[in-house]
């Protein structure tokens, strides 16, 4: 049987680097599926997602985001239904976000000279209910990895409070000397560029798009959907020979792979 497309949904960004960063992470979740992997882009960068959905009708989705805001909640279950795709849930409060989260820190570490005395998680923020859920859920799991115990906080770059600027001076002006942030962003951007700009800072880490961990997790999240699907043909058969009346595969994936 031929592999279903996989298109990996991004926000987009008109820094020239996103594209090659979000390339690397296709390229290696296309190594470890073996699937057609394509990216599909919500603003600033082309092909857009409803042009390569267009291209790949039944394709899985996989929203690259980290919270469960708008992009993931509303506009990419809207276009990923007019093609007849299967969207899988988001990157939000995963554990391996947190690793690759820790790795990106120990990084910029190292290149400071020395460990952070303080954390900043900087989220790109969202004002939806539950949108900073993963900026929330990487401030703990990070926490818990770092090999001393020191203050770790959320800031965000948009639409919440305290921005990163904000959350850095509040260390400083606690005693801690050696404010690192963690990037809680995919790729680089608008975003990422005035965290490198915040002043007072130690160390500022990469974003995570291309880190290894983000690519196994993207791998994952579409062989969920081949998981779901063979259970739910399991289903209708069984369903099928008791004499029961079948269920359509749409309410099948919304029932298992809520959108």
């Amino acid at each position: 049987m031929t592999a279903r497309d996989l298109v990996i949904a991004v926000h987009g960004s008109a820094v020239p680097e996103a594209g090659a960063t979000t390339a690397r992470l296709a390229d290696s979740v296309r190594a470890l599926t073996g699937a057609p992997v394509a990216v599909g882009h919500l603003d600033h960068q082309t092909p857009s997602l409803p042009h390569v959905l267009a291209d790949r009708p039944g394709a899985v989705v996989v929203p690259l985001l980290l919270g469960d805001g708008y992009h993931r909640t509303v506009d990419i279950p809207a276009v990923a239904r007019a093609f007849d795709c299967a969207v899988t849930r988001g990157l939000s409060g995963e554990h391996a976000v947190a690793l690759a989260l820790y790795d990106r820190l120990r990084d910029a570490e190292r290149a400071a000279g020395g460990a952070a005395d303080a954390v900043v998680v900087a989220g790109a923020g969202s004002s939806r209910p539950g949108g900073n859920d993963g900026t929330l859920a990487a401030v703990r799991q990070l926490g818990l990895l770092l090999p001393v115990p020191v203050p770790v906080t959320a800031a965000y770059c948009s639409a919440s409070a305290p921005a990163p600027a904000e959350a850095v001076a509040l260390l400083r002006a606690r005693g801690f000397h050696r404010v690192a942030v963690a990037t809680h962003l995919l790729a680089p951007g608008r975003f990422t560029r005035a965290l490198a700009a915040v002043p007072g800072t130690w160390a500022v880490a990469a974003p995570i798009a291309d880190h290894a961990r983000v690519a196994r997790l993207v791998a994952a999240r579409y062989a969920e959907v081949g998981k779901t699907e063979a259970g739910c043909a399991e289903a209708k058969y069984a369903a099928a020979e008791a004499g029961a009346e079948i269920p359509p595969r749409v309410a099948c994936q919304q029932e298992t792979l809520p959108l």
